[in-house]
């Protein structure tokens, strides 16, 4: 074996070894994402006359009144990332809170000011990735579908 066979042998197995760390990146990306938006949910909870304020004056949510919309972004908001941080429906979870922060970028696009948009593109390309890529490996979502796949126990 020649010594560039070796070193391209070496190569292609040491490249993997980054692949170890996927579940600590994911678990890692779901705990920031899950803190983002669960201190946004909070603020809105912490004072309810002006999130209902935001609502019907400055966001402009499409389609929905202003307090069905206060309540779904706070409920999202709130419960969204629970279930993130478990793995428990992590790919619902991610995806719920990407249309969430789409919209909020779109309902107070004039509001935000550059660094605010990318802030907000940034959270969507993350929660893209854990909606397409993600498999959680530490998860509730892994170890249901471990158990599911195992064989009855009798």
């Amino acid at each position: 074996m020649t010594l560039l066979s070796r070193l391209t042998r070496f190569y292609y197995t040491a490249s993997h070894w980054p692949e170890y760390l996927a579940p600590l990146l994911d678990f890692a990306l779901r705990l920031y994402l899950a803190d983002v938006f669960l201190k946004s949910g909070l603020t809105k909870i912490q004072n309810w006359d002006s999130t209902l304020y935001l609502f019907s004056d400055v966001y402009q949510v499409p389609l929905l009144p202003p307090d069905v919309a206060a309540y779904m972004a706070a409920g999202g908001e709130l419960a969204l990332p629970v279930f993130l941080v478990l793995g428990l429906f992590g790919r619902f979870a991610a995806a719920g809170l990407f249309i969430l922060n789409a919209v909020a970028a779109y309902s107070y696009a004039s509001g935000l000011s550059e660094a605010g948009m990318f802030q907000h593109f940034c959270w969507g390309v993350l929660l893209g990735v854990l909606l397409i890529l993600s498999r959680g490996k530490w998860s509730v979502d892994a170890w249901l579908e471990q158990r599911l796949k195992s064989p009855t126990r009798q």
